[in-house]
């Protein structure tokens, strides 16, 4: 039985601890804050309760997983999922307004060919086609297995399947980035071309610059399905806390660690703050770079060869509204109001003049979940909008945002009793990264610059869990790095992932 220390209470880190517990270790969470969760913090008040990360899950399988390998109760039997339909609302800079169904591409298509017109389903589903492949040659390397020790030849290779086009005494062209499929492959339709940007302006990443390998991310929301969580997203956090602790695992809260202890080159345990020391055989680290350096101040976790440290992601303004009157019947989970100026909102995330657009895309949450209200005459809205990090927020700025979300909310001044707002100051208090910025996950080609470090580092004995480490940012991505930290120190650095 080896003791294994894990920082932070994260999604990542509970999982892996939550494994590592049942292969027989002793382990114990250190967490800084006097909570569990990461990212999937809280707000109640007033019999109000909003989840202040993300709000719905997608690929559910991957704690279906963990809660198989680490007890008798299965997922379902510890948070109650639904689920949703629609899976979103989409509406566009025009006008036009349509529903996606969940988990059907078939339906996708026809939703599509309603909305904007004969064709746009065909064309839509011949880029999932090929988005799939991209899945199926990018799946295990990017999700399921640790990080290559040659990982340049994810970086170099292009996986999605690009088609060809032939230009009038020029070279052929093909798309190279997630932008350039919406204008090569999309017909030119500017709402295709917004459905397919938005699933990168969701990750906090350029679809200009973005390479055509994100595909995935839209496949994989239409293909698996996007769930919610009866309590919020918060109740699958406190499932998996509470998965630990039957697994007795052991969680020390407001305790910050400040160094990790070497001793005979290898990581050997871990120094709090206030002074004293907890002796590991393997520490797992779930905490964001900059705190990890930090930590591990004159330690060589990091060499030449390594995965470049990402830096430059995005953070994320979220506005929590308490409204009065019940949510009206029929309404959609999630809908996406897209910007009115692309350009100008993509130059004000990744540009040289960053800040608030004038019209900043919008996704609006309204969960159909009296968990989350006092009663069934009042209504829970979370409007989340893709901001720069260090964005210091202005009332100017929230006030945008909300009178933009008026155009899908009839009535919301009227019925609006308080709101709350998280900015990326609040994030980076929460979760420790820099500037409040928010992980993407690994992506394949663009010569590496959008994967994560590996979980093992170069000290032996340290691990990196969690959205900063490989697979990268998602709730799912959590998940999958907690069990390959797990069979990393389980099986040793032979693992290759599961089977």
């Amino acid at each position: 039985m080896a003791r294994i220390v894990v920082i932070g209470a994260g999604m990542g880190a509970m999982t892996a601890a939550a494994r590592l517990a049942v292969a027989g270790h002793r382990v114990v969470v250190y967490e800084r804050g006097r909570t569990y969760g990461g990212a999937l913090g809280r707000v109640e008040r007033d019999g109000f309760a909003f989840d202040t990360g993300p709000g719905l899950l997608p690929l559910p399988a991957v704690y279906r997983d963990v809660f198989v390998k680490t007890g008798k109760e299965p997922l379902e039997q510890c948070v109650e999922l639904s689920q949703v339909e629609p899976a979103v609302r989409h509406v566009f800079a025009d006008g036009t307004t349509t529903d996606l169904p969940n988990a059907s591409r078939a339906g996708v298509g026809e939703a599509l060919d309603a909305a904007l017109g004969d064709g746009a389903g065909a064309r839509w589903a011949a880029f999932m086609n090929r988005a799939r492949e991209t899945w199926d040659r990018t799946r295990r390397p990017l999700l399921e297995e640790p990080l290559y020790p040659n990982w340049e030849v994810l970086g170099a290779r292009e996986p999605y399947p690009a088609v060809p086009h032939k230009r009038l005494l020029r070279r052929e062209r093909r798309a190279a980035t997630l932008g350039e499929i919406g204008e090569l492959e999309l017909g030119g339709d500017a709402r295709l071309a917004a459905l397919l940007e938005q699933f990168a302006l969701a990750h906090g990443l350029d679809p200009r610059t973005t390479p055509a390998s994100a595909a995935v991310l839209p496949y994989m929301e239409q293909t698996f399905g996007t769930w919610s969580v009866r309590g919020g997203l918060r109740a699958l956090a406190t499932a998996v806390y509470e998965r630990c602790l039957a697994r007795r695992v052991e969680f020390v809260f407001g305790a910050a660690v400040v160094r990790i202890v070497e001793k005979d080159g290898r990581a050997a345990g871990v120094e709090l703050a206030d002074g004293t020391t907890a002796e590991a055989d393997f520490v797992v680290a779930g905490v964001a770079p900059t705190a990890l350096r930090t930590m591990a101040s004159g330690v060589n976790i990091r060499s030449e060869g390594d995965v470049p440290a990402r830096s430059g992601m995005p953070s994320r303004l979220t506005v929590l509204l308490a409204l009065s009157g019940a949510r009206p019947e029929g309404t959609p989970h999630r809908t996406v109001l897209h910007s009115a100026d692309r350009q100008d909102e993509l130059d004000r995330l990744f540009g040289e003049r960053p800040g608030l657009p004038a019209s900043p895309t919008v996704t609006v949450l309204r969960p159909d979940d009296p968990a989350l209200t006092p009663d069934g005459a009042h209504e829970a809205v979370t409007l989340t909008v893709t901001v720069p990090a260090r964005l210091e927020v202005s009332p100017a700025d929230v006030e945008r945002v909300i009178a933009r979300a008026e155009a899908v909310v009839p009535g919301l001044r009227e019925r609006l009793l308080w709101h709350e707002v998280r900015t990326p100051t609040d994030i980076a208090e929460a979760t420790g990264a820099d500037g409040g910025a928010v992980p993407a996950p690994a992506l394949a080609a663009a010569g590496g610059a959008l994967l994560h470090p590996a979980n093992s580092t170069r000290l032996p004995g340290l691990f990196a869990v969690g959205g900063w480490a490989h697979p990268g940012g998602g709730l799912p991505h959590a998940g999958m790095s907690g069990a390959l930290v797990a069979g990393l120190i389980v099986e040793g650095p032979e693992f290759r992932g599961s089977q």
